[in-house]
């Protein structure tokens, strides 16, 4: 499989920020709180993005590591939710669901964390009750084929009891972009856009 345009990497990433952006718009009494890095004048399908943006209450990414990030992010939404309950997910799983969301936040009645682990070895969504446990992020190597495991040990050792979610195939590389697009919707914007570039490629 041919790898993607730069062009083509960035509009596969704005849909699965859009259709992420949904799903959590989606899910009932919930506050949507986006942590988020960079400029979004520039950025492909701006428009549409800064819409769903606008539903949701923004807060910088501050951290030298993604670990730090990670972490940070939790705590700076747990104070928006008054130390609430927070599930965080990336933007790279576009195939999650409402309902899947809201397991992770049903878990967390009667557990303190909620980890979803990804088929890579890493982990797609985690979910703390005012941040607690969140601090153990910085200490774990995030991007590697163990971070999820590494994960889910720190947090039992910091004395978490952790309920484990169902796993999801996450968007690494091009040839994960099938493989996702037919875990989501038809009329997704992620399935919607991986269907035109691959009639793009084809004779």
């Amino acid at each position: 499989m041919a790898a993607y345009s730069a062009v083509d990497a960035a509009r596969l990433a704005a849909a699965a920020l859009v259709d992420t952006l949904d799903v959590a718009l989606a899910v009932p009494d919930t506050e949507v709180v986006v942590s988020l890095a960079g400029d979004l004048d520039d950025a492909i399908d701006a428009e549409a993005i800064a819409a769903r943006l606008a539903r949701t209450t923004v807060i910088g990414q501050v951290g030298d590591t993604l670990g730090d990030r990670l972490h940070r992010a939790h705590v700076d939404a747990a104070e928006v939710v008054d130390g609430g309950a927070v599930m965080q997910v990336g933007m790279d799983t576009p195939q999650l669901t409402v309902t899947l969301l809201t397991s992770g936040f049903d878990a967390l009645g009667v557990h303190d964390a909620a980890l979803g682990l990804a088929a890579d070895g890493g982990w797609w969504g985690l979910g703390v009750v005012g941040a607690r446990g969140a601090q153990t992020l910085p200490s774990v190597q995030m991007s590697q084929p163990d971070t999820g495991a590494r994960t889910l040990d720190a947090l039992r050792a910091d004395g978490s009891t952790v309920a484990l979610l169902d796993s999801l195939s996450d968007v690494d590389h091009p040839a994960d972009v099938p493989e996702v697009a037919k875990k989501c919707a038809p009329t997704s914007a992620f399935a919607t856009t991986a269907a035109e570039l691959r009639s793009a490629v084809r004779p």
